[in-house]
């Protein structure tokens, strides 16, 4: 069942993006959690209601640093954001490099952004506990200051109102 933590943001049917904004909806969410069920679904809705949406391919998270760029572009391009948080959404680098973008892009621009709590606990993103904490501890080796980005970022849209799915 899902349901959401307070009201919605309006959005326009339209294809047409803000002014500077190639996207309307940058969708950020965990491939191997979510791609071929809940977020092909979203994706297909958003398409069907003419919401231009940029997600990225799996396949091509393999091409490097430039494509790493290409998304980062993709995401200040945005008018909305879309983060798809489930279980193994912070074991993955890339997908907490996106959030601490989304988040850094929210602060600049304004960039609106909507949580889906799929099938995790708003608390334990908000506190990285959970599948959050152990995520959190197996990227201790790297960069201490990305590390404090990312918690930060966590923290930030655990406090956010999303959506939450979950087995009820």
């Amino acid at each position: 069942m899902a349901s959401i933590s307070s009201e919605r943001a309006s959005s326009s049917s339209s294809s047409s993006s803000a002014p500077g904004r190639k996207h309307d909806v940058y969708l950020s969410f965990r491939g191997e959690d979510t791609h071929d069920g809940f977020t092909d679904h979203l994706y297909e809705a958003l398409r069907q209601k003419r919401i231009h949406a940029f997600r990225d391919e799996e396949k091509l998270l393999r091409e490097g640093e430039l494509f790493a760029l290409d998304l980062m572009k993709a995401i200040e391009e945005s008018q909305y954001a879309i983060i798809v948080l489930s279980k193994n959404y912070a074991d993955s680098k890339w997908c907490l490099d996106e959030l601490a973008k989304i988040v850094e892009t929210r602060e600049k621009t304004g960039l609106t952004v909507l949580p889906v709590f799929y099938y995790v606990e708003t608390s334990d993103v908000r506190n990285q506990t959970g599948s959050f904490a152990i995520a959190s501890a197996e990227h201790e080796k790297d960069n201490i200051e990305k590390i404090q980005k990312w918690r930060a970022a966590l923290t930030e849209v655990g406090n956010l109102p999303g959506w939450h799915l979950n087995h009820r």
